[in-house]
């Protein structure tokens, strides 16, 4: 999980960051992205590794081991009528860059997760399922996951009919049964497939 951080420190670099992001999916609320730079790279036994393959009571756990450990984590949001906008491909680069801007380590190498480059002047490598092969792309999607689930949990509270606090915006059956029923809120993705009647 480390071997793509290693060889990237034994060309030079000294901060490098992992990227990731949460939210392309769901039919609302935010893509998430985050980043993550360690000093030191973290043991195997802290159990660091792609946040889909955790529980969420783990990712909770790690979710506070990453912040002790790490030297820099920054977060990006882009909210669902930006998404609707630009599209959901666009918006997920956007938040990862959003999220390389936000820390206050500056990054001299990006490890980013999937199979584009984001916008940026620092050297970076884009690696497809990133987050099952580095540590620091799998901590970012640790980071991004659980401060997205956050994020709708609050929703929930405003927007009950959706049940939010279980699907987390995905399409569910009981979600698109309420799309249905209710039409969709303010934090939906208008552009999204099943959000507006066609």
């Amino acid at each position: 999980m480390d071997l793509h951080e290693k060889d990237a420190r034994s060309n030079g670099f000294k901060a490098v960051a992992g990227i990731d992001e949460a939210g392309r999916g769901p039919l609302a609320g935010p893509v998430v992205a985050a980043a993550v730079i360690f000093s030191s790279l973290p043991t195997k036994d802290l159990g660091i590794k792609d946040s889909k393959t955790l529980t969420p009571s783990k990712r909770e756990l790690l979710v506070f081991e990453i912040y002790k450990i790490a030297s820099a984590v920054g977060v990006g949001v882009i909210w669902p009528e930006e998404i609707d906008l630009i599209n959901i491909h666009r918006a997920s680069l956007k938040a990862m860059e959003k999220a390389v801007s936000s820390l206050e380590v500056l990054p001299d190498y990006l490890l980013v997760d999937g199979s584009f480059p984001i916008s940026s002047s620092i050297s970076q490598r884009p690696i497809v399922s990133g987050d099952a092969l580095s540590v620091s792309i799998a901590a970012a999607s640790i980071i991004a996951k659980t401060t997205r689930d956050r994020i709708m949990d609050s929703y929930h509270g405003t927007f009950p009919q959706y049940n939010f606090l279980s699907n987390k915006g995905y399409g569910t059956k009981e979600h698109l049964d309420a799309l249905k029923e209710f039409g969709p809120s303010p934090i939906h993705r208008r552009s999204f497939r099943g959000v507006v009647k066609e």
